[in-house]
C-alpha cells in the first residue's frame, strides 16, 4: 500500500469521480470539465484570469459579444451608435431576454452593473481609467443605454463583452446595507447568462445549472449542467477519463497526460492555435531584473526549442504581442534564439557582474508539471552563466498576491497571457501601461512614460492605419527594452470526449468555454 501522498491524487479522483456520476443522476446532459486553477470569484466586477473569466461568460452576457472569427455580435443589446466625436455610446437592448429570476433586463441593469465596477475597481475597471466615470452610464428608457465616455476610446465596443450585466433589483435586494452587495454577489450569480450558480465547493469544485428561461434558447442537444473539478492531479484528470465521466480537460496538462487519454476509447485530442502568449515576465523594479543587460541574457538562455518541442506546444513569439491581429502586429522583428555564450556575455557586461553567484528566483505555478520543467531547464543554463536560481512554486492565487507589488513580485514569473477582449490594446494596456500595475498580467512592473504615452495614443486614435502604427512602435520599444522572455503562443490542447460538439476558439480569454455554444452528441 502507498503514502498517504501517494494515495492522495486516487483519493481526489475518486471523489471527483463520484460527484460527477452524482450529477450525471439529475441531469440529461452533464459536461465534467478539470480547471487546473480555482475560481477565484464570480463577482464580474473582480474577476480578472482564465477560470474566473470561465464562470463568468457561463452565468452572466455583454451587451455584445463575438463569433468565431472575432468580430462583435450582438447578446444583450440589438444595435448600437456612436455618435461623430466618439464619445457618446448608445445601445438598444433587445426584447425578452431575462435574469435568471425571470425579470427582464433593463437599461437600468446595465447602468447599474458599469457604474458597480467603476465604483468597486477591481476586475477589468481599470480599462476606463480616465475615460468612463459612475454616473456616465444612463438609461433614458427601458430599452436604451447610454455612455458618455470622457475622452475618446477607439477600442471601448472590443470591451462591451466584459461589460457583464447583473440584475440590480435582486442584488439591492439581498445586498442590504452592502451598497454593491459584493459579499452576496461573490457567493451568488444575478446574471441574465444561459447558466446559474448552483453549487460551487472554493477550491475544489463548481457545478453550473442551465438557466431555462435563456433568451437565445435551449434545444435537446444543449448542455443542461456543467461541472468544473478544480485539479493540478494528472493522474486524477486520467482517472476521470478512464471512468468515462471527464467531458473536457484543461488545456494545461502534462504531454503525457493528453498522450494517455488521446488512446482511451472515446476520446480526442483536439488542438487549436491561440493568440494566447507564455512569457517569462521580468520584474523590472526588482534585482537584477531591473538591468537591461541581465534580462537580455536570461532570454539568450532560454532553450525555446526544447521547450516547444518537448514541454509545451506552441508557435514561435517575437515580441508581446501574438500575430492573430495581423494590420497591428510587427512583422520584423527577429525571433529569439538559445545562445549561452552571449547570455554569458550579456551578464559580464552587466551591473551585476561583480555579484556572480547572481541570486534570482523563478516563479511558476505549484502543481503544473510542464512549468515545473521549464523552471528546471532554465535553471540548468542560467547557473552556467553566473546566476543562482532557487525555483518558487506558488498556487496561483498566492501568485496573484504576490503580483500587487513590485517587492514582492519575484524577477522571473511564468505566466500566460491572452486577449480579455478582442483589441490590440488588450495586449498593451493591461500589461505595460503604468496605470494597469499591480496584477498578475503586468508583473513586468514597467512604470515606463514612453511607453505610457505611446498607448494613451493608440487608445485615443480613431484612424486605424495611424493607430496599427502606434502599435508596431511599441512592440519594437518592448523588445528593445526586454520587457519580457517571448516564449511562445500557445497551440492548445484539450482532452475531449466525443459527447461534445461544437467547441470554437475565439481570441478573447475562455469565451470558448461558453457551454451553450456546445452540443451533446451522445444518447
Amino acid at each position: 500500500m502507498g503514502s498517504p501522498a501517494t494515495n492522495a491524487p486516487r483519493l481526489l479522483a475518486l471523489i471527483a469521480i463520484g460527484l460527477a456520476a452524482a450529477s450525471a443522476a439529475n441531469a440529461k446532459n452533464v459536461a465534467t470539465v478539470n480547471a487546473t486553477q480555482i475560481f477565484g470569484t464570480v463577482d464580474p466586477a473582480k474577476i480578472n484570469d482564465y477560470t474566473e473569466y470561465m464562470a463568468g461568460v457561463n452565468l452572466y452576457d455583454g451587451l455584445t459579444t463575438l463569433d468565431g472569427e472575432g468580430a462583435i455580435v450582438p447578446l444583450l443589446a440589438e444595435s448600437w451608435e456612436v455618435s461623430d466625436d466618439a464619445l457618446t455610446w448608445t445601445f438598444t437592448l433587445k426584447e425578452g431576454a431575462t435574469f435568471q429570476d425571470g425579470s427582464p433586463v433593463e437599461a437600468k441593469d446595465v447602468a447599474w452593473s458599469v457604474d458597480r465596477l467603476l465604483s468597486i475597481n477591481q476586475g477589468p475597471a481599470n480599462l476606463f481609467e480616465g475615460v468612463l466615470k459612475p454616473g456616465s452610464t444612463t438609461a433614458p428608457d427601458a430599452r436604451t443605454v447610454r455612455f458618455q465616455l470622457d475622452k475618446v476610446y477607439a477600442p471601448f465596443l472590443t470591451t462591451t463583452p466584459i461589460l457583464f450585466v447583473i440584475d440590480s433589483d435582486l442584488a439591492k435586494e439581498e445586498g442590504g446595507d452592502d451598497e454593491w452587495a459584493e459579499d452576496w454577489i461573490g457567493d451568488n450569480s444575478a446574471g441574465a447568462g444561459p447558466f446559474r450558480l448552483a453549487s460551487w465547493e472554493r477550491g475544489a469544485s463548481m457545478v453550473l445549472g442551465r438557466h431555462d428561461g435563456y433568451h437565445l434558447g435551449w434545444d435537446e442537444n444543449s448542455i443542461d449542467e456543467v461541472r468544473f473539478v478544480v485539479t493540478t492531479e494528472e493522474a486524477t484528470v486520467k482517472a476521470l477519463a478512464a471512468s468515462g465521466e471527464l467531458t473536457m480537460s484543461s488545456d494545461s496538462q502534462a504531454l503525457e497526460t493528453y498522450e494517455s487519454i488521446g488512446r482511451m476509447d472515446g476520446y480526442r485530442i483536439h488542438s487549436f492555435p491561440t493568440a494566447t502568449n507564455f512569457y517569462l515576465k521580468l520584474n523590472h523594479q526588482l534585482p537584477p531584473t531591473d538591468d537591461l543587460n541581465i534580462r537580455k541574457a536570461i532570454a539568450a538562455a532560454t532553450d525555446y526549442d526544447t521547450i516547444r518541442e518537448a514541454l509545451l506546444p506552441g508557435e514561435p513569439l517575437a515580441g508581446p504581442m501574438a500575430p492573430t491581429f495581423a494590420d497591428a502586429y510587427l512583422d520584423e522583428l527577429e525571433m529569439p534564439s538559445f545562445d549561452l555564450e552571449e547570455a554569458k556575455r550579456l551578464v559580464e557586461t552587466s551591473g551585476y557582474a561583480d555579484a556572480t553567484p547572481i541570486p534570482i528566483e523563478v516563479m511558476y505555478v505549484a502543481g503544473l508539471a510542464f512549468e515545473e520543467e521549464i523552471g528546471l531547464l532554465l535553471k540548468s543554463t542560467l547557473d552556467q552563466i553566473g546566476f543562482d536560481v532557487t525555483l518558487r512554486p506558488e498556487p496561483w492565487n498566492r501568485m496573484t498576491e504576490l503580483a500587487s507589488d513590485p517587492s514582492t513580485t519575484p524577477a522571473i514569473n511564468q505566466v500566460f497571457y491572452g486577449p480579455t477582449y478582442p483589441s490590440p490594446d488588450s495586449f498593451f494596456f493591461p500589461q505595460y501601461d503604468s496605470s494597469a500595475a499591480g496584477t498578475w498580467a503586468s508583473m513586468e512592473w514597467l512604470e515606463n512614460d514612453e511607453i505610457d504615452a505611446l498607448i494613451d495614443e493608440a487608445r485615443g486614435e480613431t484612424d486605424v492605419d495611424r493607430q496599427n502604427e502606434i502599435y508596431r512602435e511599441l512592440q519594437r520599444k518592448l523588445v528593445d527594452m526586454q520587457s519580457d522572455v517571448f516564449l511562445l503562443t500557445q497551440t492548445s490542447q484539450v482532452a475531449m470526449s466525443d459527447c461534445i460538439e461544437n467547441f470554437t476558439w475565439v481570441p478573447m480569454q475562455s469565451f470558448e468555454y461558453n457551454f451553450h455554444t456546445m452540443k451533446w452528441a451522445c444518447d
